[in-house]
């Protein structure tokens, strides 16, 4: 018997956003280490917030809603809220009932400045790796470190002059949209010394290969250890041809423990200078060979190294989720602080997923 198109809704539901949500949904153990590592941070919230006023939206549920923008490419903010207004499994997840209203945008914008200045992403990220350190899932003694370039928030035509007073590119009475006017780069010399970027001054232009085009961009730094392939420290710095050696060795000190560990590295990091202050730091430095190399038999001759070599491809996997996923290609945040917030955040929902998957596998 044919069902009849009946398009009155009912007026009341006596289902939850938790009996909707299926017991094998990807979500829920996500969900159950996300919660235990904000249990663990409830006194760094309460040092940002004051003991009396006007309730602010909770950190736990903001941190909820952002780790779902990551996991879900979601491009805004903005649609990010209108999700929450209709998505029950994004309610479930960030802990909203039914009936509950859903932040303004802009409100939901400043209460994340909030946890900006209260480097929250760092520690949450601690937690996360925190768990899998308990859960058995990290290697001690075998790392990998890598860069990547993340494009910034910024156009070339903002790049210009630090010291000469910014006139209409076409003169008096420009044709052009002024809000996107024409501007000719031809003969012109630009450099990170002479010209800076309008929009994003931290913004660096740079590129990591001859021959590729330059951008205005920021670097990023992953740490991984070896055996999973989960992220263990994070760095964000502007985009120099020093800052990845010097943002590796800053993370590899930061490594616990005192015994001699490994790292593995691509060519950019195959320098005299570096090889040295690796082995300074108890280090052995399984780093790929240029021609006029600074790794000599000592090391290269060992299995270890070579395996080291096969390994650290996988942080590759890494970057490219945190790129597509999580929409890091070109970052939609300016300046070191908040692009290198999210790029920490994001790193934690990468483990976060790793875990699932690792913890899905030994069961």
């Amino acid at each position: 018997m044919r069902g009849t198109d009946h398009e009155q809704s009912g007026m009341f539901s006596y289902n939850s956003a938790e009996r909707r949500v299926s017991k094998d949904h990807p979500l829920r153990p996500l969900r159950v280490m996300v919660d235990a590592a904000l249990k663990a941070m409830s006194a760094s919230f309460a040092r940002l917030y004051a003991t009396s006023g006007r309730p602010s939206i909770a950190p736990e549920k903001l941190l909820r809603a952002l780790l779902l923008q990551v996991l879900y490419s979601v491009r805004s903010e903005r649609m990010l809220m209108e999700q929450l207004d209709y998505n029950l499994l994004f309610r479930w997840f960030v802990g909203l009932s039914m009936d509950d209203a859903v932040w303004d945008v802009t409100v939901f914008t400043k209460n994340r400045e909030r946890l900006l200045a209260g480097e929250v992403a760092q520690g949450f990220f601690q937690q996360v790796v925190a768990q899998a350190r308990a859960q058995g899932l990290l290697s001690a003694e075998h790392f990998t470190v890598d860069g990547t370039l993340i494009e910034a928030w910024a156009g070339h035509k903002s790049f210009k002059p630090k010291d000469r007073p910014q006139t209409p590119p076409d003169g008096p009475g420009n044709p052009d949209d002024p809000g996107n006017p024409s501007v000719d780069f031809h003969g012109e010399r630009r450099s990170n010394a002479t010209h800076q970027s309008t929009t994003d001054p931290q913004a660096r232009l740079y590129k990591k290969a001859r021959g590729q085009e330059a951008k205005l961009s920021y670097l990023g730094h992953l740490l991984m250890e070896n055996r999973n392939g989960l992220v263990v420290n994070t760095r964000l710095t502007q985009a120099t041809g020093r800052a990845e050696r010097e943002a590796a060795l800053a993370m590899v000190a930061k490594l616990p423990g005192f015994g001699r560990v490994t790292l593995g590295a691509d060519k950019a990091y195959d320098a005299k200078e570096f090889v040295r202050d690796l082995r300074d730091q108890c280090v052995t430095p399984h780093v790929a060979q240029k021609s006029a190399t600074a790794i000599d038999r000592r090391t290269s001759r060992h299995l270890g190294y070579a395996l080291s070599q096969w390994r650290r491809k996988r942080v590759e996997e890494a970057f490219g989720w945190l790129k597509t996923v999580a929409l890091l290609r070109k970052t939609r945040h300016r300046g070191v602080a908040r692009v290198g917030w999210m790029f920490t955040f994001a790193a934690a929902a990468y483990n976060l997923v790793r875990m699932r998957t690792l913890t899905m596998v030994t069961t």
